[in-house]
């Protein structure tokens, strides 16, 4: 896909108009436009390419703002700026890529964290993780990918790391029509990184590992854990590399037992539990977890705290009802295999579940495991994965801290 020109005026943009009263969302802050909100008699979308740069337009010629389109998605235009005589250019880019970077460094003393939350850092559709030297980012639209060389060489400038990876592979390039790729952007990568959460260190692969390789997202409530897990015997589902029942073992569990279904990521279990001198009190089972939950549950094994981090059981809306009641399966088991007045730590990190239905899915697991619950705590995602007031996606990730009894 071919670089944008160099520093276009705004008014040089081709407009995409908006249907009557389609504004409204724009007006209260959001930055997405849905394609059947687009007036394409005014403006066809089949006359755009994708990832072309526009002035958003309502439906009386007011300006809204300056962003980029492409007439393949369902999101058929995202909003970079409100301001309509600000160009979406390499040095807005810069300047957002600079801002992000300040305030992470004003939260976190080492360089381990989300660098670029996409939306919520005025960067629709890009993600940054970093590790140290290295970074791993994801391009998730085409306006992005249009711009792919200004933002390495923005980071280049900013960081300097030792290298830059590539991680084009999520599901959503699919939905701009782009290909899935992992590329070495700049620099050497090394198949492992370590780094450094809550007084722990961890191997982490970049790419082989999900997703950017590490989820930050959880740092603090992970950091929770010393007052729940110390003296407790502790069962991890959906262990991943081990982020939380590495950091309960060093926070003074009396046994961790993991349960990862990706023999790979077992391996790094295995490893950064060594790394953190807890592979004594940590035991590692390859299975899915339903069935081991099953399986622990059938043999009367009984644990003092269970930690739920699944996957998205809910990535699309459509897919809310079957989520939710995965969701309420998985706790009812997880309550099933606890001690009396034992602790779950549950979370979720479907963006189309909201909190309240969270907290009402698990209470129905209470029900039907017949035990009373508490809501102890409510967990957040970490400073460095912002929420933008008027996007409710962008606030995905729910943990619940959770006293059960029997009911």
């Amino acid at each position: 896909m071919p670089a944008p020109p160099a520093n276009p005026h705004p008014m040089d943009y081709a407009p995409l108009y908006l249907k009557k009263n389609e504004d409204r969302r724009l007006r209260a802050g959001h930055v997405w436009v849905f394609s059947n909100e687009v007036d394409t008699g005014r403006s066809p979308l089949t006359a755009f390419a994708p990832g072309q740069a526009v002035r958003v337009l309502a439906a009386g010629g007011r300006p809204l703002g300056t962003g980029y389109v492409n007439p393949r998605s369902l999101i058929s235009a995202r909003l970079v700026s409100t301001d309509p005589s600000a160009p979406y250019s390499p040095a807005l880019l810069h300047e957002r890529l600079r801002a992000a970077l300040l305030l992470r460094e004003r939260f976190f003393a080492g360089p381990y964290y989300r660098l670029a939350h996409a939306e919520s850092d005025g960067l629709p559709g890009l993600i940054v993780d970093r590790y140290g030297e290295i970074l791993v980012a994801q391009i998730n639209t085409a306006g992005m990918e249009r711009m792919r060389t200004h933002i390495i060489d923005g980071l280049r400038e900013l960081v300097r790391p030792a290298g830059v990876l590539l991680r084009n592979d999520g599901a959503g390039r699919a939905l701009e029509g782009l290909p899935n790729e992992i590329e070495v952007a700049h620099g050497e990568i090394p198949e492992t990184v370590t780094i450094t959460e809550n007084g722990c260190r961890f191997k982490v692969p970049l790419r082989q590992g999900q997703k950017t390789g590490w989820f930050y997202d959880h740092r603090a409530n992970r950091a929770r854990l010393p007052d729940y897990v110390k003296g407790r015997r502790v069962l991890d589902v959906f262990s991943y590399l081990g982020g939380w029942g590495v950091q309960a073992a060093a926070a003074g569990a009396a046994q961790v037992h993991c349960v990862e279904a990706s023999a790979a990521a077992a391996e790094f279990i295995r490893d950064n539990a060594i790394l953190n001198n807890v592979d004594a009190r940590l035991t590692v089972e390859v299975e899915e977890a339903f069935t081991a939950l099953k399986k622990l549950r059938e043999s009367s094994q009984r644990f003092d705290v269970v930690i739920l981090d699944p996957p998205a059981f809910a990535r699309r809306r459509k897919d809310l009802r079957q989520g939710m009641e995965a969701y309420q399966r998985l706790n009812t088991l997880a309550m099933q295999v606890l001690n009396d007045d034992g602790i779950v730590i549950s979370a979720s990190c479907s963006s189309h579940v909201t909190a309240a239905d969270f907290r009402n899915v698990v209470r129905q697991a209470g029900l039907k495991a017949q035990c009373s619950l508490q809501i102890l705590e409510q967990g957040h995602q970490a400073p460095d994965h912002p929420v933008h007031p008027a996007i409710p996606e962008t606030e995905y990730l729910k943990t619940l801290f959770l006293h059960v009894s029997p009911g």
